[in-house]
């Protein structure tokens, strides 16, 4: 492409883009010459004499006069490419009156050019001949080397250059004021931040020759986050104080900076001396007659007093305080006085208020001329401003800020209108006698009269002036006020909000936020403010004065103007605001502000005919011109200023350069006439599509490109069309919306629901409005730049223009539903007459002789019909490119998408209409409560087309159906059917004959019946649609957008629904899943009076897993259950925690407790906690079950019958007591054994808790019984009446007797926990233990585990990772059937061990509520030694009710006892089994299967503490005895103790291998060796405590023996078989050595769970000697 444009234009024929053609003056002899170059432009910068071209690829160009390069051609008529920026590659580029400046891709600033001043930042050189880096960097931060600012875009001025970084801040270099800086010295040569702007968002800079401008950014919500300047960054006085009066704080931001003069709204607009041109203002200014014709001014009278003039400065209406003969009054409280007495004042209020125009000449000079070297800043700031007398202070500043704070806190509450009355400016006026200046302080008189003169003239100015009408403006600026200028916008705008707009009622027209959320990222801003400052002799600045501005000054006046991009001239400014007007202000001395209105030092509109709409502006020397849309696309040009005649213009030029400021009429004189509004210029039409104009000096320059493929004309018409339709809508919201919101009586005359649809229609049009303007900005900004596809947001961001769109059209639907339009016709008419002509011609309505009502609908859907000429405009422009292009492919789908969206607003308006035509015709009592906004009429039945089956014969039914609601109107009711819970079946016709309709609501079927198929064809497809509308939610017209309609919307939905029959559920919300007309699935359910179910439902119940909530109104707390449930009522496992604190864990049935469960009741510290758990019935504890009363310290474990214990059961005390027997009623009562701690025991009646009563023995511990008959408490005074016996010696075995009774009178072990076992087997499937199918059970257990895991992958924390390894190793069933080899029988042990690892299976779930209540039963008081034989048992019971599930899930694994086969060789398996008894030797090896060889490694390491604790304390005696012994002998050295133990000395170990010397050696045994002989087999004997299962025990003393015979075998080198004489004294001192503090408790488990299969056996044989071994130890008697 870039090759083919280069050769286009070698040929001399003319490219297609960037076309550049230049011309001077506006007379029709003037035409534009074309520059011919080898790129196309991009951009032009013109200076004086000289001008800068951008073009494709970053090249720069110059041409013009340019006196500082050194080779200088008189004028070089070709533009000369400037050669040291090769390489880089430019991307703007700018021109000052003599020097330029380009700026590269990477933020890299160059400078050219005149030097003198500073102004290309290069110190030591006065003329610059190539462009030259200059860095702007940042000194304040803390980096070494400083960090540089990449920068943005450049503008240049005459003295000085300003940059716009790309953090959006200003840098400034050069001379002058202009610059912003509070510099002492100029020039400045190092670009310094602008610091009055920092933190604010700047959008583009601008110069004048000796002025400056800034477009900022307000500040809105999103710029908060900037750090508050606090302190003012010239005089660095703090910027605003805080006054604390006793009842409130005052914030005054009233600092003033004396850098620089600023003057407030009001000053500016009615006391600021405006000298117009006809007056004479210096002596040194020839007086010349004046050119304009409007603006002569008529003599003014001479006013007699003096002081009548400044007086009056009508501040009342703004603020309490006004200033009257120079005193300060304050009229609402009190009264304040200003100290210095009557003739201070008066003599200040005499001289005039104002530092006269010379003195600030002077002051400018001196700052300019650099002569101000040598004084302190205080001394030029003393030159304008001198301390009079002892009225003010010589710290201006302070005693200001007081004066200020204190009638901020005299006003009270007003302080921001008092800011603004009272400003600190107007004092200054005020107090500083102006003459003063002149001789450097001491006060001179100076003659009145021409001041005075001045003042009513201003006055007089300002009266006249009507087009920018004052009041008017400063009410605008006090109504919408978004920001204040300067900092008083950070102080608190809320508070200025709030007492700034007394009287406006807060309807958002313009959103302060910006139109949509990402507004301010994606489209162009439109709240802005314009800053100036710099030199304002010509009133450039638009500050309504002549003075100039150190600092940067917010212009009042155009705020809210929307301004888009300013421009400066050399005396002049210019601002174009996104409603395509033009604002100038400054010198006007050619017409080129395009108005002759004066005062010109306030902006005011150039004079354009209507219609035409500005887009681009540019400002020369002493002209303007103005790129502008008129009736056709192409683009016009305006120009406005002075004429420039051929033969005259070199000789200009020198005068030019030494008559700025005094000669400019002179010049025009001979330079010929100048325009008074801009003029068209006829050639425009020839160059084509214009997309920027330039001027500068006396040139002007328009860039053009010619319209190939009509891609250029259809770009220029989309954004002609769309600034055309934002100038639209502003007239339509500031001629009919605003006026009629403001209107007092609306609200009273609308009603309150149609006044806040209105707002809301309001605030929407609002946002569609500023989106509108935003994209045309944006639009415009792309024609000036880009002209790409790709630079259209439209394309982007479809969405933020539809949704704007539908949200309005949505609001203009239901303000046309609820009749807003026919009520806002009254005070339509009020406000616009009977007449509509303005509504007429806003509305573009063709049609007469139409309603008020009927113009007001077609005005406000007027925007909807935009949305077309957006997808016409994207269509043409998409011919434009191939069709395979990417470019084609977006712009065709944002095509489509606006015309689908204008479809669907075309549908909604219909709907609106219709609706609305409904609401007319139906009766109005119903019309009231079933008329909302957002509802819309989708048929009706008043065609009888369907009545209700069975209906009387006078009833009415009338069915009407909205997009919300189906409505069943009666004759007086109405009765309404939400859509989301309405399901609708055409009932066949075969059946009946009638065309039926099924309607199922979820309190109410309905049978209705159409008049014909057609009807019920109809309104099933209605209503279906209305459904599934309704369901994908609001009007997000699923449907309509599709051809392919869906048959009917989904059976099963989410929605929610509040009953209201009576009933269980009346009043209740329910919110979640339904399946035809009934709750299904997850959900919530409320009723009134605080009950909150939430889980699953099953057919309208609740049904699975689900928490429910209840409050309970006398303990003010709630009932929390969670659990399972079925049929509406809980069932299964679930917790329930009851509001007092009691806690059930387990099992219910049909709502009450039932089956297995826990109940803890308070907590410790409680006034009765207490735990029970065991079977319940119909909520009743009855069954077995242990009951833990902690206070009491008493456990018991027995049956139960309605919550009382009753039949036999045991309790043991913390204190040791004992008791097993019967009970009744909650009491011991019958037959029982009571024991204490130290044995004493008693046999016989129980009347209550440890009452005995009756008959009976009493068994003291040494064997000495009572027998008798019994009365009294156990452990106060018993009565006894019977027989004392001393039993005699033989009689020893008494005691043996009674230890084998205990465990008669309690619930034995096989009735123990039925409930938690037949929870299992209902579980698998089975009525009853063992009946029912174990295909059936193993299905049962396949659900379990699948649908624990899915509640658990909602919630993934409750297990770790190797749980969830587990659960999916369960997933696969083993093999179940068929006959057991070994092999089955493992992978059934591991199945097993997997099994029972998780609480999810069946069989986890058991083995976990087993341990759970054998650690209820024989932990804590129930760790009783009494116990044991009870635990022992009990434990062997599970093993066998667990074996029988086991047998049950595998059926073909033998029972108890039985035998597997080993799998073994051919040979031995030829023998018969009648055979087997001629071989008795060798029986086939087999494994025996055992309950407690499959289950006592799962069951018994988890209930293995509770269990050895009691077996500890069983065997307590033995085992002290037995410590002490082995304690004792360890105490001597092995040789020692091998021979007190009878070791033959052929065992005796004669070396021993070592570790220490060195490993593998072997070390002699001597006397003094300890603990070495046989370590290892002690080591090994020693791990018996660490194992679980006897069958691990046993295990341990097999490898113990093993060991030893080892050793021996290597001290005897021969193979060797034991003798128990041999091998007894070898073992003993194994075991003595390896000090087992347990041992008898160790021995007792083995023995009492020892598989029985082994006892016979080698472990048999092994066990009974290590049994024997601690006998021995025990009755050891030591020599």
């Amino acid at each position: 492409m870039e090759t083919q444009s280069k050769s286009s234009w070698d040929d001399g024929g003319g490219g297609e883009r960037g076309l550049l053609h230049s011309w001077k003056g506006y007379s029709y002899s003037v035409t534009p010459e074309r520059l011919l170059l080898p790129r196309p432009v991009l951009q032009v910068a013109l200076g004086s004499q000289h001008g800068v071209l951008l073009v494709e690829g970053g090249q720069v160009y110059s041409f013009g006069e340019l006196p500082w390069k050194q080779s200088q051609v008189p004028e070089p008529a070709k533009p000369t490419l400037e050669s040291a920026l090769s390489g880089q590659r430019v991307v703007t580029v700018a021109a000052g009156s003599f020097h330029s400046g380009a700026v590269t891709e990477d933020g890299g600033v160059h400078m050219w050019g005149e030097n003198s001043a500073g102004q290309c930042g290069l110190s030591g050189l006065s003329t610059v001949p190539n462009p030259t880096p200059v860095a702007v960097q940042d000194l304040d931060t803390v980096t070494v080397p400083p960090q540089t600012v990449p920068v943005l875009e450049l503008a240049c001025g005459e003295k000085h250059t300003l940059a716009l970084s790309v953090q959006r801040e200003v840098w400034a270099w050069g001379s002058g004021c202009q610059l912003g800086l509070n510099a002492a010295v100029f020039p400045v040569w190092k670009p310094q931040k602008v610091e009055h702007l920092a933190g604010r968002y700047v959008l583009q800079v601008a110069c004048g020759a000796s002025h400056s401008l800034a477009l900022v950014r307000c500040l809105g919500s999103h710029d908060g986050h900037r750090p508050h300047v606090d302190k003012c960054g010239r005089c660095n006085e703090l910027l605003y104080t805080m006054t604390d009066k006793e009842d409130h704080v005052i914030i005054s931001d009233s600092h003033y900076c004396p850098l620089g003069v600023e003057l407030t709204e009001d000053d500016g607009k009615l006391e600021a001396p405006t000298p117009t041109t006809g007056l004479k203002t210096s002596p040194s200014e020839p007086v010349l007659p004046s050119y304009t014709s409007k603006s002569e001014s008529p003599a003014v009278p001479t006013v007699a007093d003096p002081t009548s003039v400044p007086s009056q400065p009508q501040a009342s209406e703004e603020g309490e305080a006004s200033l009257v003969n120079g005193m300060l009054q304050v009229s609402d409280s009190g009264t304040l006085a200003l100290s210095g007495g009557e003739s201070d004042a008066v003599a200040g209020a005499k001289s005039s208020p104002y530092p006269d125009e010379q003195a600030v000449k002077d002051y400018l000079k001196k700052l300019s001329d650099n002569t101000q070297t040598d004084t302190k800043a205080s001394g030029g700031l003393n030159a304008l401003l001198p301390s009079t007398g002892g009225l003010i202070s010589s710290t201006p500043t302070s005693a200001l800020n007081n004066l200020v704070a204190s009638c901020a806190s005299a006003v009270g509450g007003r302080v921001a209108s008092t800011y603004e009355a009272l400003s600190l400016k107007k004092m200054m006026n005020f107090y500083l006698p102006s003459g003063a200046s002149r001789s450097g302080g001491s006060p001179g008189v100076v003659d009145n009269s021409a001041e005075r003169v001045r003042q009513e003239d201003s006055m007089q100015g300002k009266k006249s002036s009507s087009t920018g009408d004052i009041r008017e403006e400063e009410a605008e600026g006090l109504r919408r006020r978004l920001s204040l200028p300067g900092l008083l916008s950070q102080v608190s705008p809320r508070l200025l909000r709030k007492t700034g707009r007394p009287k406006m009622r807060a309807v958002a027209l313009t959103p302060l936020g910006g139109a949509v959320p990402e507004d301010h990222e994606v489209l162009p801003t439109l709240q802005t403010e314009v800053w100036s400052w710099g030199h304002g002799e010509h009133g450039q600045l638009g500050h309504g004065d002549n003075l100039a501005r150190l600092q940067p000054l917010c212009i009042k006046s155009l705020n809210n103007k929307e301004v888009v991009r300013v421009a400066a001239g050399a005396h002049h400014s210019l601002a174009l605001t996104a409603q395509s007007q033009v604002f100038s202000w400054g010198s006007n001395s050619s017409g080129q502000l395009g108005h002759m209105e004066s005062p010109s030092t306030v902006p005011r509109l150039a004079k354009l005919s209507e219609g035409i709409r500005v887009w681009d502006v540019s400002a020369g020397e002493r002209h303007t011109l103005l790129l502008a849309d008129g009736d056709c696309i192409q683009p016009i040009i305006y120009y406005s200023g002075q004429q420039v005649k051929e033969g005259e213009e070199e000789g200009g030029n020198e005068k030019e350069l030494h008559q700025q400021g005094g000669g400019e009429e002179e010049e025009e004189e001979q330079a010929g006439g100048y325009t008074q509004q801009p003029v068209l210029l006829p050639f425009c039409m020839n160059l084509g599509y214009v997309s920027s104009v330039f001027a500068g000096g006396r040139r002007c320059v328009a860039l053009s490109d010619r319209n190939v493929m009509g891609f250029i004309a259809s770009l220029h018409e989309l954004a002609s069309a769309e600034r055309r339709f934002y100038c639209k809508l502003c007239n339509i919201k500031s001629q009919i919306l605003r006026p009629l919101l403001e209107l007092e009586s609306l609200s009273s005359a609308l009603g309150q629901v149609i006044f806040g649809l209105l707002q809301t229609l309001a605030s929407r049009f609002g946002r569609l409005c500023h989106l509108t303007g935003q994209h045309a900005t944006s639009l415009t900004a792309s024609l000036r730049r880009c002209r790409e596809v790709k630079s259209l947001l439209i394309l982007e961001h479809t969405s933020i223009f539809l949704d704007c769109y539908n949200d309005y059209c949505s609001a203009v639907g239901n303000f046309q539903v609820m009749g807003g339009f026919q009520a806002l016709t009254k005070p339509s008419i009020d406000m616009f007459g009977k007449s509509p002509e303005l509504l007429q011609k806003l509305s573009e309505c063709g049609e007469e002789n139409l309603t008020t009502a009927d113009l007001l609908v077609v005005l406000f859907y007027l925007p909807s019909r935009h949305l077309h000429e957006y997808s016409r405009l994207l269509l043409k422009l998409a011919t434009c490119f191939e069709v395979c292009s990417t470019e084609y492919q977006k712009l065709q789908d944002s095509c489509s998408k606006f015309e689908a969206s204008v479809l669907q607003l075309k549908r909604k308006r219909k709907e609106a209409d219709y609706t609305v035509h409904f609401w007319k015709i139906f009766p109005g009592k119903m019309t009231d409560s079933l008329r909302k906004p957002y509802r819309r009429l989708i048929c009706e039945s008043s065609n009888k087309g369907l009545t209700l089956q069975n209906a009387g014969r006078f009833s009415v039914n009338w069915f009407i159906l909205f997009n919300d609601v189906l409505v069943h109107a009666q004759f007086s009711t109405h009765h309404i059917f939400p859509l989301a819970t309405l399901w609708v079946e055409p009932i066949p016709e075969e059946d009946t004959g009638l065309y039926g309709l099924k309607v199922i609501t979820p309190e109410e079927t309905l049978t209705l019946l159409a008049s014909s198929p057609m009807e019920k064809a109809k309104w099933l497809r209605s209503i279906n649609q209305a459904v599934d509308q309704a369901l994908s939610g609001k009007g997000q017209d699923a449907a309509s957008g599709s051809s392919v309609q869906k048959l009917e919307p989904p059976i099963s939905r989410t929605a929610s629904y509040t009953f209201y029959k009576e009933g269980r559920l009346k009043d209740a919300t329910y919110e979640g899943r339904w399946l035809s007309g009934k709750p299904n699935g997850r959900g919530v359910l409320k009723w009134s009076d605080g009950r909150i179910y939430t889980g699953a439902f099953k057919n309208g119940l609740e049904d699975g897993f689900g928490e429910f909530v209840a409050p309970n109104k006398t303990l003010n707390k709630n009932d929390h259950y969670q659990g399972y449930w079925k049929d509406g009522k809980m069932h299964g496992l679930g917790t329930y925690r009851y509001a007092s604190g009691e806690v059930y864990d387990g099992s219910f049935q049909e709502g009450v407790r039932h089956g297995h469960g826990m109940l803890r009741s308070g907590k410790l510290n409680t006034s009765s906690p207490s735990v029970f758990i065991g079977q319940w019935l119909q909520d009743k504890k009855t069954g077995y079950g242990v009951f833990d009363d902690i206070t009491k310290g008493e456990k018991y474990m027995g049956m139960w019958q309605d919550h009382q214990r009753q039949g036999t059961g045991v309790v043991v005390t913390q204190f040791g007591l004992y008791y097993e027997g019967a009970f009744k009623d909650n009491k011991m009562m019958g037959t029982g054994v009571l024991l204490s701690e130290d044995d004493t025991t008693y046999e016989g009646e129980f009347s209550d808790d440890w009452t005995l009563s009756g008959k009976g023995v009493l068994t003291m511990p040494n064997g000495d019984y009572l027998e008798g008959s019994f009365n009294g408490e156990w452990g106060s005074g018993l009565k006894v009446t019977g027989s004392y016996f001393k039993p005699h010696l033989f009689d020893t075995d008494k005691d043996k007797t009674q230890a084998m009774k205990l465990g008669h009178l309690c619930v034995c072990a096989e009735d123990k926990w039925p409930a938690v076992f037949e929870e299992c087997w209902s579980q698998l499937g089975c009525e009853a233990p063992g009946q029912g199918e174990p295909e059936k059970a193993w299905e049962n257990i396949a659900v379990a585990l699948t649908t624990s895991q899915r509640h658990i992958l909602d919630s993934p924390e409750i297990l770790s990772r190797s749980h969830n390894k587990t659960l999916e190793s369960l997933e696969v069933i083993p093999q179940h059937v068929g006959p057991i080899t070994m092999d089955r029988y493992n992978a059934i042990r591991l199945y097993l061990i997997k099994a029972c690892d998780t609480p999810l299976h069946p069989l986890g779930r058991l083995l976990e509520t087993l341990v759970a209540v054998y650690r209820m039963t024989y932990v804590g008081v129930g760790a009783n030694r009494r116990l044991l034989h009870q635990a022992v048992s009990e434990i062997k019971s599970y093993l066998n009710r667990i074996f029988l599930i086991v047998r049950f899930l595998f059926p073909d694994l033998p029972e108890e006892g039985g035998l597997i086969p080993e799998p073994t060789t051919d040979l031995q398996e030829k023998n018969e089994p009648d055979s087997t008894d001629a071989l008795p030797e060798s029986p086939k090896p087999a494994r025996v299967v055992s309950s407690s060889a499959l289950l006592l490694p799962v069951l018994l390491p988890r209930l293995y503490p509770p269990l050895f604790t009691l077996y500890a304390l069983d065997k307590e005696r033995e085992d002290d005895v037995y410590w002490e012994c082995v304690l004792r002998l360890n105490k001597q050295p092995d040789l020692a103790l091998l021979a007190f133990l009878g070791v033959q000395q052929k065992f005796w170990p004669v070396s021993i291998p070592t570790s220490l010397p060195a490993p593998g050696e072997k070390q002699q045994v001597i006397p003094s060796t300890k603990d070495a002989c046989f370590a290892s087999a002690v080591e090994t004997l020693q791990q018996i405590s660490t194992t679980f299962t006897p069958s691990d025990k046993l295990q341990v003393i097999q490898l113990t023996f093993e060991e030893i015979t080892q050793e021996v075998q290597v001290l005897l080198k021969q193979d060797f078989l034991w003798s128990m004489d041999d091998l007894f004294p070898v073992f003993l001192y194994v075991v003595l050595r390896a000090r087992i503090r347990n041992l008898g408790s160790e021995v007792s488990l083995i023995e009492d769970l020892m598989d029985p299969c082994v006892q016979h056996g080698e472990h048999g044989i092994m066990f009974t000697t290590l049994k024997a071994c601690y006998y021995q130890i025990q009755h050891e008697k030591v020599t």
